[in-house]
């Protein structure tokens, strides 16, 4: 085999097996003095349609009452820096009452918590 061919085989198999970089975040959040882990995962390759650019999330969220997971499309301003979108998560299913209003951002291919506002009482949380 030729240098130039066992190098290009190299390169080919360094690139399919190598890991990628992770797109999930996650953070845990102090509602009510119980502890809500929130994570989102970039499912999948963006799109553009418009204004807007669809991103394909898988979303989590658990304390120590229950949890769910969701798949999502979250659809932020195209071609921003930073993105924001607002959420609104019903805790009930998480064993907690009210409602928490999530200002989500997407930068750099990332989806993450950047507030948190607790229903009813307007109660910042983050």
């Amino acid at each position: 085999m030729s240098r130039a061919l066992t190098v290009f085989v190299l390169l080919v198999a360094t690139t399919v097996w190598a890991p990628a970089a992770s797109q999930c975040t996650q953070q845990t959040l102090s509602v009510e003095g119980s502890s809500v882990t929130i994570g989102y995962c970039v499912s999948g390759s963006p799109s553009v349609k418009g204004s807007e650019e669809i991103v394909p999330v898988t979303a989590t969220y658990s304390a120590p009452s229950g949890s769910m997971r969701r798949a999502i499309e979250l659809h932020f301003i195209a071609g921003e820096r930073v993105s924001r979108v607002i959420q609104s998560l019903d805790l009930t299913p998480l064993g907690l009452s009210g409602t928490l209003h999530l200002t989500i951002t997407y930068s750099r291919g990332l989806v993450d918590v950047e507030g948190a506002l607790l229903t009813p009482g307007a109660i910042t949380i983050k």
